[in-house]
């Protein structure tokens, strides 16, 4: 089983986030590792009591920008995917979203 995962990063930690992830086993294609997609925008949330951004304040709505990685990886790695993941981003709370997959090559004739 195959999970396709998107993991919100601010850009000053992205490259670090890439590179642990495909360390972990992530973004393997056939006869291809370290594969993944990025794309920029802008992640806006409001820290509340007890929490401790690493950037703005409680009470604060802030906007960062980020990048959205997605890349794939196989059911087996993805506990430890998304551990690498969540120790190399600097946010106390990761925005991490994942999707089990169907491998295409089922479906190929």
């Amino acid at each position: 089983m195959l999970y396709h995962v998107v993991v919100y990063v601010p850009l000053s930690h992205a490259n670090a986030v890439r590179e642990a992830v495909a360390k972990a086993g992530a973004g393997k294609i056939g006869n291809y590792e370290a594969c993944s997609f990025s794309e920029r925008g802008v992640g806006r949330f409001r820290p509340i009591k007890g929490a401790q951004p690493m950037v703005g304040s409680v009470g604060r709505l802030e906007e960062v920008e980020e990048e959205r990685i997605e890349f794939m990886v196989e059911e087996q790695r993805l506990g430890g995917v998304v551990t690498a993941a969540r120790n190399a981003h600097p946010y106390e709370e990761p925005a991490i979203h994942l999707w089990k997959m169907e491998d295409y090559k089922t479906h190929v004739k």
